[in-house]
């Protein structure tokens, strides 16, 4: 029989505990000791964390609390016992007990850096981005509100302009950094933000890497978007697909390997992953995820079956990519210097609807927000050509989501410094083995993700 928790004392999900504190936790702490249950203490920034070490499996727990930079650290360690009961008994003792201390207990000193306040408008109305206004007002869009303001206290603005470009012109871009922000973390590693570039330096238990982010945006001629539309013919939208947008894509990386970011002394030596995200037209994301993959290998695959009915998958080398008055090699992995960087990194499922989805899973946001998730998805049957469709709801009891799913990982097979089998390995890795694209089966792998918000005021998507 579990415990009965007193009245301000509230059993939570990892989820929620991880958007209110994971980013102070240190990745190798899991190798010698794991997290049983979490605690949130309901007046007063006081978290607990229920732990077993496994070297002798003594019982114990940790107690966070909210220092002056808002974020939430450990102020006490509690242990130990022999059993989990017996520990949780001594651990909602002390949560209690820190709840009615002052704040000034949970101070720790040290460096402390300005509070990135992302929700207090800074631009006038009219330069005011109308994906920021919607995040910001809407009801719908509580929930990703309330996420993105939790793991703010740990997010360090290095470049001093991260919030006026959140709230106009770059809310895009901002939000794929703020993703990539939350999914290394989740990966288990740490940052370390003294340098500017590239955007994230990650430590994690086995390897250092670098993670520069990457965004296709509208062609544009000075302040006016120039974007062609996307072909409604069938036959010219095979086109685009094959030749406009591996164009998009190499424009946005080859850009990024210019800068030569291995040149830089504290990046020598490290993996370099780019981590892309396409903008470049509404709703981009749900038809343009299948291709990447052949402006990456340099590779076009076709799929057939043969006499026995099994699914065969044969890939042809392509040359170049021409679109208009343009062209560019294919095959980013074949580039001069492409060597230097060790992976691309891909999420179409990765948007603002899923910081709301994630919202939800962490109980932050209106309780009266219903949302449903619909979209394509991986078909592990080999014989399978064409992807799945799915529809979840996002309020049932058995929903679950991570940052990660929906993750691509591209490796580069002739990285120079490769990436290591321990970055996300539950996730859709692609190498590239005897001219094949091979890649794991995640048990659920989605290709696109619309959600559907319904709200008592209004529905949205």
């Amino acid at each position: 029989m579990s415990l009965v928790l007193p009245p301000d004392v509230a059993r939570i999900s990892r989820l929620r505990f991880n958007a209110l504190a994971g980013y102070s936790r240190k990745p190798s702490t899991e190798l010698f000791a794991g997290e049983i249950s979490w605690y949130e203490h309901k007046r007063a920034p006081v978290l607990g964390a229920l732990i077993i070490v496994f070297t002798d499996e003594d019982f114990g727990g940790i107690i966070m609390g909210r220092d002056e930079g808002r974020r939430m650290r450990c102020v006490d360690v509690v242990g130990w016992y022999d059993s989990p009961e017996q520990a949780e008994i001594g651990l909602i003792a002390r949560l209690e007990n820190w709840a009615k201390r002052p704040l000034a207990d949970m101070e720790q000193g040290g460096r402390q850096y300005p509070f990135v306040d992302m929700f207090t408008p800074i631009v006038q109305p009219a330069k005011m981005s109308t994906a920021f206004a919607r995040l910001l007002n809407a009801e719908g869009f509580s929930c990703g509100r309330g996420i993105i303001e939790a793991m703010m206290p740990y997010f360090e603005d290095v470049d001093s302009n991260f919030v006026e470009q959140f709230q106009s012109t770059g809310f895009d871009s901002r939000i794929w950094e703020l993703y990539l922000f939350a999914l290394l973390t989740e990966g288990g590693y740490v940052f370390d933000r003294q340098f500017q570039a590239p955007d994230f330096f990650c430590n994690g238990i086995s390897q250092q890497i670098f993670v520069e982010a990457v965004t296709v945006n509208p062609t544009r001629n000075g302040n006016i978007i120039t974007e062609p539309p996307v072909p409604e013919d069938k036959q010219e939208l095979v086109a685009y697909f094959k030749q406009y947008m591996p164009i998009k894509w190499g424009s946005a990386l080859t850009g990024k390997l210019r800068k030569e970011y291995w040149a830089l002394p504290h990046v020598q030596g490290k993996p370099i992953v780019f981590a892309i995200q396409d903008f470049h037209a509404d709703r981009s994301m749900t038809f343009t995820n299948s291709t990447l993959s052949p402006y990456l290998y340099g590779l076009e695959f076709a799929a057939y079956y043969d006499a026995d009915g099994n699914l065969q998958v044969s890939g042809t080398p392509i040359q170049e990519h021409r679109w208009g008055d343009k062209c560019i090699e294919s095959g980013f992995f074949r580039l001069p210097n492409s060597e230097m960087i060790s992976g691309v990194i891909q999420n179409p499922t990765a948007t603002i609807s899923k910081f709301n989805r994630m919202g939800h899973l962490a109980g932050f946001g209106s309780k009266a927000v219903r949302m449903l998730k619909a979209g394509t998805a991986y078909d592990p049957d080999p014989n399978a050509a064409l992807p799945r469709e799915y529809l979840q709801d996002v309020n049932s009891e058995g929903y679950r989501e991570t940052w990660s799913e929906g993750l691509n990982i591209f490796h580069n097979p002739n990285a120079r410094y490769p990436l290591d089998n321990s970055f996300f390995p539950q996730c859709m890795n692609h190498r590239l083995i005897n001219n094949q694209v091979v890649h794991n089966i995640p048990e659920f792998h989605p290709f696109t993700a619309e959600t559907f918000i319904l709200s008592p005021k209004r529905t949205e998507n």
